[in-house]
């Protein structure tokens, strides 16, 4: 899951940059047929401080004696590579049409850049016969092709956790099966709940995540589902059993299990004050959103300014949640509820409020604009869709400053 930026992964595509004319050539070596050791581990990184570190990283290490003079290969192979400074990369990704690509390196070069931001890597030797850790080698080469190695990148469903999974049961002919007694995230995990599982000390993060994803990760997910997540995939793999056939008992997946780099505290962020969270932050705008009413109240007068701030942020989020929808390519942002709150129409209100005349049109708005977000609320205790709770007194805020609006009141003054 794993995005690297360190001026390191930049090599990780050493064996994968060849010129185009070598693009029938081998860009792993050929392992030596009298070679019966082939070793073939998955590599698990630790989460680390940054928001793109926080499900760990998956990379798979192969060990063997090449059939050419080139000796001994020991390289981690991982599909977490990308680059920032791809052309429209931003909009790329938001759009859903981010590629990510296969990158090969030593595997004491892969290890280096876990060591010096203090991440532990853990390696599970897995224990294949010598055809099927011969069929990896074969797999992983022909993701190195050069029509193979770009992929494009699906969080929760084509990510650098799937494909060595997908790999390595593609390498056995089977489907693993996977501990029965684990589970991750109680008796009904969602792909929701197990996000805000990793990223509980990155609150804004997940507030973000909460705000463009809609119902589609709301749902119930088998526990083969939750290895979107490396650090999930190596607690399942650790107790995974290839199976056999005429109903005879299988082998464990694993062999052994060493861990290659001792990780260090620091390599995790501290968690985030409550004070800075969106929560404070929305009980902030929700208590601000009271006191201004009841100015109003008071004094007579309507604060247009504020409605046009409050509207004005609201619609803008909309139009973030109605590019998602309508243009995204991302499977899980749509269906979202959300819309029925944050939608591009909140902008009528700061058009609006200002001119006399519309104040009718805009009561008939907001009117219905209550409506739909209570729509939303009964959506969420059906269990439709999840809601941050951050969501809560921003959706009061919204309620009580468009029902004063809307409800008749002494002719005011406005400001």
């Amino acid at each position: 899951m794993t995005i690297y930026r360190l001026l390191l992964t930049t090599l990780l595509c050493v064996l994968t940059a060849a010129p185009a004319v070598r693009a029938q050539q081998r860009f792993l070596p050929a392992p030596d047929p009298a070679d019966s050791a082939i070793t073939v581990s998955l590599l698990t990184c630790s989460p680390g401080a940054e928001v793109y570190e926080l499900e760990g990283h998956s990379a798979l290490r192969l060990k063997y004696v090449c059939a050419d003079p080139a000796g001994a290969i020991d390289v981690a192979v991982n599909w977490g590579v990308f680059d920032f400074a791809t052309p429209g990369f931003v909009y790329r990704f938001v759009k859903g049409e981010t590629d990510y690509s296969i990158g090969v390196a030593p595997t004491p070069m892969f290890l280096y850049q876990y060591t010096v931001t203090g991440r532990r890597v853990t390696e599970q030797t897995l224990s294949l016969t010598p055809s099927q850790a011969a069929a990896v080698i074969d797999l992983v080469e022909k993701n190195l092709q050069p029509e193979n190695r770009i992929y494009r990148y699906n969080y929760v469903f084509d990510n650098c956790a799937t494909r060595p999974l997908a790999i390595i049961e593609r390498a056995i002919g089977d489907t693993l099966q996977l501990p029965t007694g684990y589970d991750s995230l109680g008796s009904d995990p969602t792909f929701r709940n197990e996000m805000r599982h990793f990223h509980a000390d990155y609150p804004w993060y997940q507030f973000g995540i909460d705000l463009c994803l809609g119902s589609g990760v709301d749902r119930t997910i088998t526990r083969r589902e939750t290895m979107f997540a490396p650090v999930v995939l190596q607690q399942l793999v650790a107790d995974a059993v290839i199976p056999t056939s005429h109903g005879a008992p299988g082998r464990p997946l694993v062999a052994s299990t060493q861990t290659l780099v001792e990780g260090s505290p620091d390599a995790l962020s501290q968690p985030t004050p409550w004070i800075l969270t969106p929560m404070a932050a929305m009980l902030a705008l929700l208590i601000i959103t009271c006191a201004v009413t009841y100015h109003d109240i008071r004094g007579r007068h309507q604060s247009r300014w504020f409605d046009a701030i409050l509207f004005g942020a609201y619609g803008v989020l909309g139009c973030i949640i109605a590019f998602l929808i309508f243009i995204s390519v991302h499977e899980a942002t749509s269906p979202n509820w959300l819309f029925l709150w944050l939608n591009p129409l909140c902008l009528l209100v700061p058009i609006l409020i200002w001119t006399a005349p519309a104040r009718r049109i805009l009561k008939i708005y907001l009117t219905a604009a209550v409506i739909a977000t209570v729509a939303l609320g009964l959506l969420y205790i059906a269990g439709v869709q999840s809601l941050n709770p951050a969501f809560v007194p921003m959706m009061l805020a919204g309620i009580i400053r468009s029902l004063f609006i809307i409800l008749p009141r002494e002719k005011s003054k406005t400001t």
